[in-house]
């Protein structure tokens, strides 16, 4: 389902969990930034061998400022788990975020309605748990900078709320990969000047499943 962006939207930047037990059967919800998504599945399943299901659903933005839901029931009957998981991630505005609920059957059916409510309460348990923090679009972009000049780049970005995501030395001078906000990054730039040369934007850093836009800068003369 693809929806468009508006402005009120919040995003966690770590993982946040609880659990809730109905009529036996256990509840882990593991709320997460979208980039911890593949990890974290693999984790939880590698964790928790004796659960019965791992239900996920979330929400992200690709380039075109659309968002993308998914929900997944994961064997347990259509609709009953998944969709009420997405269901909180909407109903709070979270944005690039996903949710994993862990389950332990307890040996008690809990029936349609049951799951949908056990499956809610879990997701909204996790959810309240969570520091909340405004969503800011960011970029990611590559920098080059001669030797001379490094340690004022990682003076700047520092500064200026820039993350170094990585940092590579090579014969004439170390490449940055650099993530912020538009607002950041620009003067990040401007307090910098011709120490630096912007490289390339290499993606949108919140497109985490769409990675097919590039635009390459033109070095400062």
């Amino acid at each position: 389902m693809r929806l468009y962006y508006n402005a009120i939207m919040k995003t966690v930047a770590k993982l946040f969990s609880d659990l809730i037990e109905i009529k036996g059967s256990k509840f882990i919800a593991h709320l997460i930034p979208m980039s911890m998504y593949d990890e974290e599945m693999k984790r939880l399943r590698e964790q928790h061998p004796k659960a019965v299901h791992w239900v996920s659903a979330y929400r992200y933005l690709n380039e075109f400022d659309q968002i993308v839901e998914y929900s997944g029931d994961d064997g347990e009957p259509k609709g009953t788990s998944g969709k009420p998981t997405l269901s909180v991630l909407q109903g709070h505005e979270l944005i690039n975020a996903a949710i994993i609920t862990v389950r332990y059957f307890g040996g008690t059916k809990l029936g349609p309605g049951g799951l949908v409510r056990a499956y809610a309460e879990a997701a909204n348990a996790a959810y309240a748990q969570a520091e909340l923090l405004p969503y800011e679009k960011l970029i990611i972009e590559k920098i080059e900078c001669n030797y001379s000049n490094v340690s004022m780049v990682e003076y700047e970005t520092t500064q200026k709320n820039i993350r170094i995501l990585s940092k590579e030395f090579g014969e004439k001078g170390a490449i940055f990969e650099i993530e912020g906000t538009g607002e950041n990054l620009e003067v990040f730039h401007t307090s910098l000047g011709r120490s630096i040369q912007p490289k390339q934007i290499t993606r949108n850093s919140d497109d985490l499943m769409n990675t097919d836009w590039e635009k390459e800068w033109k070095p400062f003369l």
